[in-house]
């Protein structure tokens, strides 16, 4: 595996696109913040910075709501697989998503010992459209919770994928 720039430390990531995924945002500037790790009482998360954001990148869609939300926005097929409870964009797809973000998407960070505290702070003040948990006030969130259903409607009316 190659070396990271992301370092495995706790912090806030944001994303930006040199082309929006979709006609609608701005392209190069900040759509999207995530957190690692998530606050959790009852254990201890593995989640880093560098962890988190590899993921996004290379991961799938049952895993990243980043990469679920591009991929719903740029139109690739949300498909059920394995047993039918999780959607992917199936092998081919996830592999369009992730040339068009290593293409488009560009990430920063900022380390912070307990980013939690910080995430509702930057959702409520920021224009951040792809962010949909505690981002009901966006104008973009009634949108992209709408283009999201329908792929997974859609996901649900066709066959599991191998």
């Amino acid at each position: 595996m190659r070396p990271s720039p992301v370092p495995a430390a706790a912090g806030v990531y944001g994303w930006h696109f040199e082309k929006a995924p979709c006609p609608d945002l701005d392209a190069g500037r900040l759509l999207y913040v995530g957190i690692a790790p998530r606050y959790m009482a009852n254990r201890t998360s593995t989640q880093n910075l560098r962890k988190r954001v590899r993921y996004h990148y290379r991961g799938n869609a049952a895993g990243s709501t980043l990469r679920l939300t591009l991929g719903c926005l740029l139109g690739i097929e949300l498909r059920r697989v394995g047993s039918g409870k999780r959607m992917t964009f199936g092998k081919a797809g996830e592999a369009t998503l992730s040339q068009w973000m290593a293409e488009n998407a560009r990430v920063c960070w900022i380390e912070h010992d307990e980013p939690w505290t910080m995430e509702s702070e930057l959702i409520s003040q920021l224009d951040l459209p792809l962010n949909l948990d505690q981002n009901r006030h966006n104008l973009f969130h009634g949108r992209l919770t709408e283009v999201r259903s329908q792929a997974r409607q859609r996901a649900r009316e066709l066959a599991v994928s191998a």
